[in-house]
Formats: C-alpha cells, sequence, structure tokens
C-alpha cells in the first residue's frame, strides 16, 4: 500500500506480508531512504519472526519518508497522524503498527489516539503500553544466550562475552547476563569502545554512559578501534546495534563460540556461512532478538510486565532449543536456514 498526501507533503508505504496466523505485525520507520524494497524485506522477516515465537500475527511493515531529525514535533506529528488516517482501514484488523526507526512510544500514542488502542503496540504505559524501554529485547537475547551456551557447554557463570551496542537491547543484555554470573569485557557504542579483560561494572558503566554520552569513558579500561571488538578473545559475541557488522573479511578474526543476534541484519547469510563452517554457533536475530515482538503481543492482549517478561523466557527458551534440536538431527549448524524451514511450515500448516 504506497501512501501519499500532497496536502502534507506525506508519502510512505505499508506492505503486508502475510495474515496466515493473524493480523500483520511490524513497526513503522521514519527515515530519508525508506523505500518499498526495504520494507518488503522487514516485513518477510516479522512473518518469520512471529512464526518462530508462535505469536497469531502475520507479518508486516511500514515507514514514512522524512528526515525525523530535522524537522519540528509538530511537523513530525502531522505526517505520523496523517499516515494514520491513512490506514484506518487495515488497522487493526490487517495491520498492527510498532516502534521503529525513529518512531517510539510518543509517535504510536499519536497513533493510537486516531486509530484506537489495537491499532498498535509501544504506547506510552498511561495508554496501556509495555514499551520497549522496559527491556523486553534485551531480556530475550540474554536467554537466547542461556540456551546457546547450554548447547556448547559454556558456563554463563564467569563465561567472558563483549556485547557491540549498547542501546535499549544491548544495556539490558549486559544487566541480565551479568546478573548471570557473565563476564562482560568490552562494550562499544557510535563514539566508541571499551575493554577490560577482567570485567565490567555495568552499574559503573550505565552510569559513565548517562552522564558522558559514551561507554569509551569508561576507567579502567582500553579504549580501542570499534572494529575490534569483533575479534576479540571471548566465548560469546552479542551484536546489538548495526547491520552487516561482521563482514566477509571479519571472519577469520572471529574467536567467539558463540554469537547471539541481538540486533537486526547483523551479519548476512553468506557470511553466517561461512562463520558457522569455522565452527561457531549463531542463535539467528528471527528468534534471539524476538523479545520485541513477544511484548508488542502481550500489550495488545492488555497483558501486565511480569506476564511479558514470562512469555519472553518461555517461548524464546522454547523455541531456541527446538532450532538447535532440528540442526542438531540434521547434522549441522546451520540455524538459520533451520528457523526459516520451521516458520514457513508453521505458516504454511497454520499450526498456531
Amino acid at each position: 500500500m504506497e501512501i501519499y498526501n500532497p496536502r502534507v507533503d506525506l508519502h510512505g508505504f505499508v506492505v503486508i506480508d502475510n495474515t496466515r496466523l493473524g493480523p500483520g505485525k511490524g513497526g513503522t520507520r521514519m527515515t530519508v531512504t525508506v523505500n518499498q524494497d526495504e520494507i518488503r524485506l522487514l516485513a518477510r522477516a516479522m512473518s518469520i519472526k512471529c512464526a518462530l515465537a508462535e505469536l497469531p500475527f502475520g507479518g508486516a511493515k511500514s515507514g514514512i519518508i522524512a528526515d525525523a531529525h530535522h524537522i519540528s514535533e509538530k511537523r513530525k506529528r502531522e505526517l505520523v497522524e496523517s499516515f494514520a488516517d491513512a490506514i484506518k482501514e487495515i488497522s487493526p484488523d490487517i495491520y498492527i503498527a510498532a516502534p521503529d526507526m525513529s518512531m517510539g512510544e510518543r509517535e504510536m500514542g499519536w497513533i493510537a489516539k486516531r486509530l484506537g488502542p489495537k491499532s498498535c503496540t509501544g504506547k506510552p504505559k498511561r495508554m496501556g503500553g509495555l514499551p520497549h524501554e522496559l527491556g523486553s529485547t534485551g531480556y530475550g537475547v540474554h536467554h537466547a544466550t542461556h540456551m546457546g551456551a547450554d548447547y556448547l557447554d559454556i558456563d554463563l557463570n564467569g563465561a567472558t562475552i563483549a556485547i557491540e551496542g549498547f542501546g535499549n537491547v544491548g544495556s539490558f543484555a549486559a544487566k541480565f547476563l551479568a546478573e548471570d554470573g557473565s563476564k562482560i569485557v568490552a562494550v562499544s557504542d557510535s563514539k566508541g569502545c571499551i575493554y577490560n579483560k577482567d570485567g565490567l561494572d555495568l552499574k559503573k558503566l550505565m552510569d559513565i554512559k548517562k552522564r558522558t554520552g559514551s561507554v569509551s569513558n569508561y576507567k579502567p579500561g582500553a579504549r580501542i578501534p570499534n572494529a575490534e571488538i569483533i575479534g576479540l578473545g571471548v566465548d560469546i559475541f552479542i551484536p546489538a546495534a548495526i547491520p552487516d557488522v561482521i563482514g566477509m573479511k571479519d571472519v577469520p578474526s572471529v574467536k567467539a563460540k558463540l554469537i547471539v543476534e541481538g540486533s537486526n541484519i547483523p551479519i548476512k547469510p553468506e557470511v553466517e556461512d561461512k562463520l558457522t563452517g569455522k565452527g561457531t554457533l549463531i542463535i539467528p536475530d528471527i528468534i534471539a532478538n524476538s523479545g520485541g515482538v513477544i511484548s508488542s503481543y502481550v500489550e495488545h492482549n492488555c497483558g501486565t510486565e511480569k506476564e511479558m517478561f514470562s512469555l519472553i523466557e518461555k517461548k524464546i527458551t522454547k523455541n531456541v532449543k527446538y532450532i538447535l534440536e532440528q540442526c542438531k538431527a540434521k547434522g549441522h549448524r546451520h540455524t538459520r536456514k533451520c528457523s526459516i524451514s520451521i516458520a514457513q511450515k508453521r505458516i504454511l500448516d497454520n499450526s498456531n
């Protein structure tokens, strides 16, 4: 669905990839570069992600073409409300929106006021929302890491972990894993990377990030180039920010036994295949970071924070274990291929 409103100079898209399991679920992003091909790929990923998490949602995604960083709040609200008006015929029966790039709980509140509370998730708490700022995605990454570590007989109590990205996903994954006794030895953000082989004090690190704007100001530790976090001698590496963080040229330097993908598309499939070939186990993004969409499901059903965290643990633990068992039964570690095969079967069988 292509959306135009010349009165407010709005141009956007909605792609409904699949509704076999339920209404299409997927975030709305606002960037100057968003296009139909990007939205199609992300909508398909949501179909796979929702099926893997055994949620009664299909896959969808939407985008608004605008520079969110250089427009006023008034202008942004005008665009978002006009977008909401344009999708009123398909929301919430066919499409349910959610936060994405440059679209947070404030913007979801604007959509909900226009279309009703069932039209989107990630709304402000006062509107019945379970904002992603509660750490739902990072909590899910933490449980996916547990399952991968168990599979490889890695004791998380004392395991060394490096985390690329210290935003909403990386910071919460670090918090929950540190509570398990894991040693977070390196963390990066857009401004730098800090490494200490003896481990980082998470409470102190979060305070430094809040006060100075970057984890790289933490002491004691060595400030290293962001790219070097990929090759550190750690047990577990968690990419939790930018896409394509590990390229083909980086494969020989990767030493982590386990990679848990907290961000979307941090490693292209062909690169994953190379890493798998050298013995690295990868828990792919389509299951590892599904805590956000599981949280969305709980919010859509007016559930509580406690119910949300409980369901994330249950679903991610169960489905990561199932994926790894299926891989083992087939004699390989190509977890993405196995995950997609499971999701496609669930969609075609409509087994939910």
